[in-house]
Parts: structure tokens; C-alpha cells; sequence
């Protein structure tokens, strides 16, 4: 709960390397009312394990995708008025497709197809009898038609992406900018493209007139989120997390503002946004539950499946114990080390007792069993791009303590607005950290100054414990806060010392 309180005390290269993460395509009914977009009718229309990625539209009725069937990946057509069907657009035993997108005044579509031999081209599929034909020998990673012989496209260029403009007709590309992302749109009602500058550590929305190649800046990103469309000339719909956002660029002093927030758990890091030509239908993509990536893991260690559950690793995974004593890092460390633990260890499970789950934090508590001996841990892992990105590993082996009364006196007085029964839960040293160990303040007078005024001018205070677990001296509450009507998430690892805390460790969404 403290760290909730500091928010308002202190108010590689993105080309198509197709690390395929399991994702899904969802389509919504699109509306616009008093200015504001609306969704409605949700449907996922990939359905399908695997990788499903990078939705178009085709026209009003029909979108086009990624999507993985027998260890490739293939061009699907689904049909929103033909009994939502779904047909596919290619089959390519030597490669796979990526980004279709129609072809302006034919009956094609392109998409970037990689072959098995690592050769990264632009083809022309025809949509009725799926014959192929390269469009350019440049190895294209992203691309948006501006015409019918002019493409605006991004090329693999070193360790970046540059935005070249391509015109088929007469046979000549220009570089007009470098190092951009992968989020290349046509923009309503205008010859212009936008595209995202990252030259900066701040990214930029840009227009580009494809004719001319002047570009112009329109406004930021939100945060560093690339993935966006436009609703009309004057509106950009994005994604970050589980929530949508949009902004007016025609209104000075807009912000971005979120038009829905999902609660649903299997809709997560939303990308790839794509809107129908007569904005009544929106499509994006969606990574699965951090949890379920998760629970795959524990399934391959209890099967033994070494391959399955390495796989749920990122290639540079920190493995560490808490709080940031590093072990090792790497997927070839995870591989080597697991693999010595199963030739050695002739039966080993873990069983999941207890689960915290808070944006792309899960937080295990387990049971072990490695031959004849039985263990206790919690794993706190974070998911990133659909793989393991860290596991840190608390172990019950801190100083025996009654850990669990004193942070529970701590949440009384904190609901009480007692700042001086909060400050006594607490060590004179006491230190506060954002996980894994960066450092936020240390000692209590410093924690009295920031409450007092803060229990005073907060009279609906209130916090929640949503989820506990303990573990030797360590307390962690997954706790949801009340302040001035707003709901707060958080997790709080609370570290209990000769009858205090003192120290705390948070974790934010």
C-alpha cells in the first residue's frame, strides 16, 4: 500500500524477427457516441494455439491475419457475415506469410513472406487462386500501399528500420527517414501515411506525404507504445496493456484517454490494431494470460518436457533470489541447469497453492518435492512478450518471526489514518524499494512526514488485501487501495525484523 502512496507523494530492432508468442485475434463492433468510440459484440476469431497476428481488413466484412497451422504460418480470410468462416488465402511449404494487406484496385493482397532459407520479401498473392509474385527484392519488414504502385514500407537496414517510399511503376525507393517503427497507417481522408519516429528516447507520431516525402511531426506516443489506427482524420486509437486509448490531434491540449479497460484475463499487451474502412468494426491482438504462461511452465517441469519448459523462458531470463542476488542468466543457463537437475533427481513436482496475479507479475506460492523431500518457496516471475522474462525465488529463510500480526496491525492503522499506530509497525531504518531493488526512501521520520499529511487530506482511504502469502519473515499482500474514489493494485513484500518492518519491497502494474 505505501508504494501506492509514492505515486502520489512524488507524482531491438522491431523488424520481423517472429519470436512467435501465443496470441489471439479479436474483433468488436465499433460506434462513436457523443464523440467517444464504443465496442461492442467481442468475438476471438483466431481461436487458434499458437501465434495469431497482424489483422487488416480487407473490406467492411472480411479481415485478414497471421496465423500458425502445421509449424507455419499462413494468410487466413475470416468472414464476419458468412457464418464468421474462415478460409485460407496461402500455403507455403517452403516459407511462411506475415501482414497481409489488400492491394489497392486488385484483387490481391500482399504480405512479407519468410522463407525457410532466412531469404525476408514482399510478395503479391492473388486472393482467388493464391499464385504468388515478388513485388521487390528489398527485405521489407512492415509496409502500407498508398496507392496501387506506390508503398510506403519499412526496410531492414543494420540494427534499425528505415522508411523508404517504393514506386513500382517507375522503379524507385528513397529513403525518407531513419530508424522508425513498425506501425505504418494511411491516414483518413488525406494523402498522407503516419509512421513512428524512434530517434528519440521520446517516440513521435509523424505524417509523411508520400509524394513530396515531407513529414511532420502530429503528437507522441503513449509511453512507448507503437502499435496504432485511425479512426478518422482526427483520431488515433492505441493500445498499452489491457486498456485502449485514443486522442484528438485536432484539439489543442488533448490528452489521450482510455476508452475501455479489459478485465478479462486472457486479453493482455494489446497491439496490432486495425479499423474497417467504414469504422464500424475494430480488430487487435491480444498476448494470453501471464498466468497461463506461467502455469504452462509448471506443467512442463512436473512432465519432465525439458524442451516445453526452457521454451517458456526469454532468451536473456534473470533468474535470481530475492531480492536481486543473481544466480544466473540466460535460456542456455536454464537448459543446462534444469537438465542436470533432471538426470539427478529422479522425481521432483511443484504444486501451486497459492497465486498472485497483478499485470504481467505472477507470484507462486509452492510445494516441492524433489525425491523424498518436501519444500516450500514463492517464485515471482514477470512475462514479458509472451515469455518468462525473470524468476526470483523467496525461500522461508529469514529469522522466525510473527510476521503476519505485525503488517496486519500495520493495515489497521493505515485504515485508521493512524499515522502514529502505522509508524510504530515499523524500524527506525526502515527501507522502502521498488521491485527488485530500486531504492525509494529510508527511515521513519521520512515515513511520518509523507503520511501524516496524506492520512489527513484522504478521508476515503481504505485498503483491501486481496491475496496473502506468507513465507518465513516475509509478509506479501497483493492489495487494492482506495484514494479520493480511485482504485489502486498493487503488491506489497513486507520483511519483518525484531518484532518491525523493516523493509518493503513493491510491486506495480
Amino acid at each position: 500500500m505505501i508504494r501506492t502512496v509514492f505515486i502520489i507523494c512524488f507524482l531491438l530492432v522491431n523488424g520481423h524477427g517472429w519470436a512467435q508468442t501465443e496470441t489471439e485475434v479479436y474483433l468488436f463492433d465499433l460506434e462513436v457516441n457523443n464523440g467517444k468510440p464504443v465496442l461492442t459484440n467481442p468475438k476471438n476469431i483466431s481461436n487458434n494455439p499458437g501465434y495469431d497476428n497482424q489483422p487488416s481488413f480487407w473490406d467492411d466484412e472480411t479481415v485478414l491475419f497471421a496465423s500458425t497451422r502445421e509449424n507455419q504460418t499462413d494468410i487466413l480470410q475470416f468472414n464476419v457475415n458468412k457464418g464468421s468462416t474462415s478460409t485460407w488465402l496461402t500455403y507455403t511449404t517452403a516459407g511462411s506469410e506475415y501482414s497481409p494487406l489488400r492491394i489497392h484496385n486488385k484483387n490481391a493482397i500482399s504480405a512479407i513472406r519468410l522463407d525457410m532459407d532466412g531469404l525476408q520479401r514482399l510478395y503479391e498473392y492473388n486472393f482467388k487462386t493464391s499464385e504468388s509474385t515478388p513485388i521487390t527484392d528489398l527485405k521489407i519488414g512492415y509496409h502500407v500501399w498508398f496507392n496501387d504502385h506506390i508503398l510506403v514500407a519499412t526496410v531492414l537496414v543494420e540494427n534499425r528500420m528505415d522508411l523508404k517510399i517504393i514506386n513500382l511503376e517507375e522503379g524507385t525507393q528513397k529513403t525518407v527517414y531513419q530508424n522508425v517503427g513498425r506501425s505504418l497507417h494511411n491516414i483518413p481522408n488525406t494523402d498522407l501515411v503516419s509512421f513512428i519516429a524512434k530517434k528519440s528516447n521520446t517516440w513521435q507520431i509523424l505524417s509523411l506525404d508520400p509524394i513530396t516525402g515531407e513529414s511532420k511531426k502530429i503528437t507522441n506516443t503513449y509511453d512507448l507504445e507503437e502499435d496504432l489506427c485511425w479512426l478518422d482524420e482526427n483520431t488515433i486509437v492505441t493500445g498499452a496493456g489491457k486498456k485502449l486509448l485514443a486522442l484528438d490531434v485536432n484539439s489543442k491540449g488533448s490528452n489521450w484517454e482510455t476508452i475501455i479497460e479489459f478485465d478479462q484475463e486472457e486479453i493482455n499487451n494489446i497491439s496490432r490494431i486495425a479499423i474497417s474502412p467504414n469504422s464500424k468494426r475494430l480488430a487487435f491482438v491480444a498476448e494470453e494470460s501471464p498466468a497461463k504462461i506461467i502455469q504452462n511452465q509448471v506443467t512442463a517441469f512436473n512432465n519432465r518436457d525439458l524442451d516445453a519448459f526452457v521454451g517458456c523462458f526469454s532468451d536473456d531470463v534473470l533468474v535470481s533470489r530475492f531480492p536481486n542476488e543473481k544466480m544466473y542468466q540466460g535460456n542456455d543457463k536454464v537448459h543446462e541447469n534444469y537438465s542436470r537437475f533432471f538426470e539427478n533427481v529422479k522425481n521432483s513436482s511443484v504444486e501451486v497453492i497459492n497465486r498472485i496475479v497483478l499485470g504481467n507479475t505472477i507470484i507462486d506460492e509452492e510445494i516441492t518435492k524433489v525425491d523424498s523431500r518436501d519444500g516450500r518457496q514463492v517464485a515471482i516471475y514477470q512475462v514479458q512478450n509472451g515469455f518468462i522474462s525473470s524468476m526470483t525465488f523467496v525461500f522461508p529463510d529469514g529469522p522466525l518471526t510473527d510476521a503476519e500480526k505485525i503488517v496486519q496491525e500495520q493495515l489497521e492503522a493505515y485504515n485508521n489514518r493512524d499515522i502514529k499506530a502505522f509508524a510504530d509497525t515499523y524500524a527506525d531504518d526502515v527501507e522502502l524499494y521498488q521491485f527488485p531493488k530500486t531504492f525509494q526512501s529510508k527511515g521513519k521520520p521520512k515515513l511520518v512526514q509523507q503520511y501524516g499529511a496524506f492520512f489527513e487530506n484522504t478521508p476515503d482511504l481504505h485498503c483491501e488485501i486481496k491475496n496473502r502469502i506468507v513465507i518465513g519473515n516475509k509478509v506479501i499482500d497483493e492489495e487494492s487501495v482506495t484514494i479520493n474514489g480511485e482504485i489502486l493494485k498493487a503488491i506489497a513484500i513486507y520483511e519483518v525484523e525484531n518484532g518491525q518492518i523493516a523493509k518493503v519491497t513493491f510491486i506495480q502494474n
